[in-house]
């Protein structure tokens, strides 16, 4: 193999690699083959690869016939040829905005999986990003709603056929029920619900009343709660935000209660009812927080 580390280079040519940053300084000269296939951005580094000493550069860009050219593709080495000066780079982004748009967050033009997941889920992930950047925090990628709390009390929770008959109108309350940021924004909803159709039966009450342990539950970092007859059980996503002196001083100061996994905290008492499961979740969720 020749060497040529001592020789002077006066003609660059290359693949997209040299956008990287390697730096020839003796190298005045690049063609660019093709150059309507590559983008505004594309075109501004390979540019930049010469004329990094005191000597004069040019720039080559070669391309087929003009006709065959796409309407993007001139708009694209008309702004290239006509920021030739120093500091052009932002204009070239200027440009680059103008030619291909500046997209939307919302909308079909959104790149991503928005239309994979649906709005709603999009739309939420994204008031939790925005949520934790304001309060001066990383987005969690792996975890992006946070904590997604599981209530189980073991006993039917939806609103019942005889009780709200329009599976239309069943759908909205779901929604809205999910929705709901507070404990008032439940109770409004549950006042609004009796006016509307008449004294809670006992799954619309479960329903309401899961809907509100879910509240405490996730700023605790519990991804699930599970009442029985027999006790209840909170499981904890990992490194919750929950102080680990404090729950093990409440393992030994409440009977009952005990851990039973890394993940796990388990409380052994009798819950005949659900008032009886709600307020010791309730109770148990007050003392952790």
């Amino acid at each position: 193999m020749r060497d040529f580390t001592q020789q002077r280079f006066d003609l660059l040519l290359c693949t997209t690699i040299i956008e990287t940053g390697i730096d020839i300084p003796t190298a005045n000269t690049i063609l660019i083959n093709r150059a309507d296939k590559f983008g505004l951005a594309q075109l501004h580094q390979l540019r930049g690869r010469v004329g990094r000493s005191h000597h004069q550069a040019f720039a080559y860009l070669l391309v087929e016939e003009e006709a065959s050219l796409s309407a993007l593709a001139k708009k694209r080495l008309e702004a290239i040829q006509m920021m030739e000066d120093l500091g052009a780079g932002f204009y070239l982004a200027m440009h680059d905005l103008e030619i291909r748009g500046a997209g939307e967050v919302l909308g079909e033009k959104q790149s991503g999986d928005m239309l994979e997941i649906g709005f709603s889920l999009y739309n939420d992930m994204l008031g939790a990003a925005v949520a934790s950047l304001k309060a001066g925090r990383e987005p969690d990628l792996a975890e992006p709603l946070g904590a997604v709390s599981e209530i189980n009390l073991h006993q039917p929770a939806l609103l019942t056929e005889d009780y709200c008959a329009d599976v239309h109108e069943r759908l909205v309350i779901y929604k809205r029920l999910a929705n709901c940021k507070s404990a008032d924004d439940i109770t409004e909803l549950g006042e609004e619900l009796i006016d509307r159709f008449g004294l809670l039966p006992e799954p619309a009450r479960v329903l309401l009343a899961g809907h509100r342990l879910r509240l405490l539950a996730k700023p605790l970092g519990i991804t699930r709660l599970d009442a029985t007859s027999e006790g209840l059980t909170l499981q904890f996503m990992k490194n919750p935000p929950v102080d680990p002196v404090k729950i093990l001083l409440l393992v030994q100061s409440r009977a009952g209660l005990k851990l039973a996994g890394p993940d796990r905290l388990k409380l052994q008492k009798p819950l005949p009812d659900l008032e009886a499961k709600l307020k010791a979740a309730s109770e148990l969720m007050d003392e952790l927080s």
